[in-house]
């Protein structure tokens, strides 16, 4: 397990999403990207978790009222899975990207498919 403050793991974390093209961070809106130290009880080994609709599954009507969709990026999981910095720092864009990816409607099958999984 790799030793890393949150300050810093969260630093990662805004340099992964400042690694997306911009013609795709534009679309992100009303999302928040949010680090908590643990992933849920129910999958202790998630790294990373969107919960929200996806682009594909919203109408017209959708974002009248609606909170922000999330993206979660869980600090302990990703560090014990890893072995030093530059592995945390190349998990985490993964992970990032991952999620992203999630909140435009693209499904694991087809991350695993463009060597996104």
């Amino acid at each position: 397990m790799v030793e890393m403050s949150r300050e810093a793991f969260e630093e990662l974390v805004a340099q992964a999403l400042d690694e997306i093209p911009p013609e795709l961070t534009r679309r992100l809106r009303n999302v928040v990207v949010l680090v908590e130290d643990d992933a849920p009880p129910e999958e202790p080994d998630l790294l990373g978790l969107y919960d929200g609709t996806p682009l594909t599954e919203r109408d017209e009507w959708w974002a009248a009222g609606s909170l922000p969709d999330r993206i979660l990026i869980f600090r302990n999981p990703t560090l014990a899975v890893c072995e030093d910095a530059e592995q945390v720092a190349q998990e985490v864009r993964i992970t990032v990207r991952h999620e992203v990816a999630h909140h435009f409607g693209i499904d694991d099958a087809r991350l695993h498919q463009l060597g996104w999984s």
